[in-house]
């Protein structure tokens, strides 16, 4: 447990420290956000202001993860590392968005298709490097059942092992995308994905630890132990990921001083469908992170609703927090109570995780 702890410290650390460097480098060099003119009117004074903050949160997690393994003299993980894989790699995918979009000063990056292509490479290889490594209790990070509070009984490779395959990497690359669109349209708001991320991550943690005194084959739970291959270092993962959100939040919050940007956006939401996927809680992670799937909600609901009715609208503006923004509420009102709703959906999620297993004694 210390290192978990001192993961998630040492990530608070790393980013409240190297944030306001990398916001005087990129003010020095006047790399900042573009703002569309067709926004709410208030961030019309967020011109200018620094982005690919994402970066110190990539950096201070995967320093912090590191550490962390070190002072409990453990090696990474190959579930973890998979995890910080499909984080760094889907960041490197949101920092060449953020550079064509500050180097061009247009609010589009990089184009779709480059864009699908860059994240379909980086996920086709978590998913089938997901499958691999098996431990001595012949556990890999991730399996082709579907998840939920644990694997359920539907499982891809029904048809055989490369038909699960390749339907396991379809499925994986779906939530890949899916968390990825999920943060990237909650990062509309000063503070909002970055404190939402850290509520998410920090749940995370407490399932890493429930998971570890859980184990198959270290507690004689029978049914209601987890088959996780890697529950410790996932935990200690969460801590750093959730300290280094909380440290950039410091500088994040409204009035930001600096953006993440899809450099933060896109690593999150990879580091979000990694966790999910090997801490075998897939579906789960739909009710923990409710605030994230609302968001994207609101904007597929806005697209459906326009198309059908012939060019209405259900909301104001999407995502739904811009709806809000144009009633009149202030940003921070609507910050601070979409993450008292994140806590009420983490807070559902955590009981749904321990409910079952004290159902199943």
């Amino acid at each position: 447990m210390k290192a978990v702890v001192f993961a998630a410290g040492l990530g608070v650390l790393l980013s409240l420290a190297l944030t306001p460097v990398l916001i005087r480098y990129l003010t020095q060099r006047q790399l900042g956000q573009f703002i569309r003119e067709d926004g709410p009117a208030s961030h019309h004074v967020k011109r200018g202001t620094p982005q690919m903050g994402g970066l110190v949160i990539i950096l201070s997690t995967v320093v912090a993860w590191l550490a962390g393994n070190l002072l409990v003299g453990r090696a990474p993980s190959a579930s973890s590392m998979l995890v910080v894989f499909l984080m760094v790699g889907l960041g490197f995918v949101g920092f060449l968005d953020d550079a064509i979009k500050i180097s061009r000063e247009r609010s589009l990056g990089l184009k779709a298709r480059w864009k699908f292509l860059g994240q379909g490479v980086v996920g086709i290889t978590f998913g089938v490097l997901a499958l691999q490594f098996p431990n001595d209790q012949d556990v890999t990070p991730a399996d082709t059942a579907i998840s939920f509070l644990r694997d359920t009984n539907i499982d891809l490779a029904i048809w055989g092992p490369t038909i699960g395959l390749i339907l396991f990497v379809i499925w994986s690359n779906l939530l890949i995308t899916a968390w990825s669109n999920a943060v990237n349209l909650t990062d509309g708001l000063d503070g909002l994905a970055s404190g939402t991320a850290v509520i998410f991550f920090a749940a995370y943690v407490l399932i890493g630890v429930w998971q570890i005194n859980q184990t198959c084959g270290v507690t004689d739970a029978g049914g209601t132990c987890y088959e996780v291959r890697d529950p410790w270092d996932l935990a200690i993962l969460a801590g750093a990921i959730a300290g280094a959100c909380l440290g950039f939040l410091w500088w994040n919050t409204s009035p930001a001083k600096i953006f993440m940007g899809d450099t933060g956006s896109l690593a999150i939401g990879g580091a979000i469908a990694g966790m999910t996927m090997v801490t075998r809680t897939e579906l789960l992670g739909v009710v923990v992170g409710g605030l994230f799937v609302l968001e994207v909600a609101s904007a597929v609901l806005q697209i459906g609703y326009f198309k059908m009715s012939g060019g209405k609208r259900l909301f104001k503006m999407a995502p739904i927090h811009h709806h809000f923004e144009l009633m009149g509420w202030g940003e921070v009102t609507i910050v601070v109570r979409f993450w008292i709703i994140a806590a009420m959906f983490t807070g559902l999620g955590i009981g749904i995780f321990y409910a079952e297993w004290v159902a199943s004694l």
